[in-house]
C-alpha cells in the first residue's frame, strides 16, 4: 500500500443498503444478486449495523428464526465501526485488528458510500495472495 493511500481508494464502492426492517430474505437476495457477503442497515437514514450472510446463518437460521419475517435488526450487528473515504488505510487496518472485524462500512456524512474489507486490503496489498485470489474469484454457484 503506498503511503498516504486513503480507504477511498481501495473500497469498493455502492454499498447495498438495506432498512432495519427488511427481512433476512431480502438482504440474502441483494447479497446472491450482488455476489457480496453483507449489506449495512440504516435507520431514519443513518447507519446503524452491518449484516453479514453469516450472520443471517449464525444469529436467524440456526436459532430456527423464520428468514421471511425475522428483520435485519434483529440479527445485525449494531456496534459498527464505520470510517470515512479519506480515513488513511493504515487507520482502517488498524481498527479491523484491534476490534478483530472483517468489514468497515465507509461513510460520509450520513451516506454509506463504500465498504472495505479483508479481501479488499489483499487485493491492494498483494494481489498474488491466496486472500485475493479467492476475493476475485467469480461465485461458485
Amino acid at each position: 500500500m503506498a503511503q498516504g493511500e486513503t480507504v477511498g481508494t481501495v473500497m469498493t464502492r455502492d454499498p447495498k443498503v438495506l432498512e432495519s426492517n427488511a427481512p433476512l430474505t431480502d438482504a440474502a437476495r441483494v447479497m446472491r444478486d450482488a455476489d457480496i457477503g453483507d449489506v449495512i442497515v440504516i435507520e431514519g437514514g443513518s447507519v446503524c449495523g452491518i449484516a453479514t450472510d453469516r450472520d443471517i446463518v449464525v444469529r436467524g437460521i440456526a436459532l430456527g428464526k423464520d428468514p421471511s419475517t425475522t428483520r435485519l435488526d434483529e440479527i445485525c450487528s449494531r456496534d459498527v465501526t464505520t470510517v470515512s473515504s479519506d480515513t488513511p488505510v493504515g487507520e482502517a487496518v488498524r481498527l479491523m485488528r484491534d476490534r478483530a472485524i472483517r468489514r468497515l462500512p465507509v461513510v460520509d456524512g450520513d451516506r454509506p458510500v463504500g465498504v472495505i474489507s479483508l479481501g479488499d486490503l489483499a487485493m491492494e496489498q498483494d494481489p498474488s495472495s491466496a486472500l485475493a485470489d479467492i476475493s476475485e474469484a467469480p461465485p461458485s454457484d
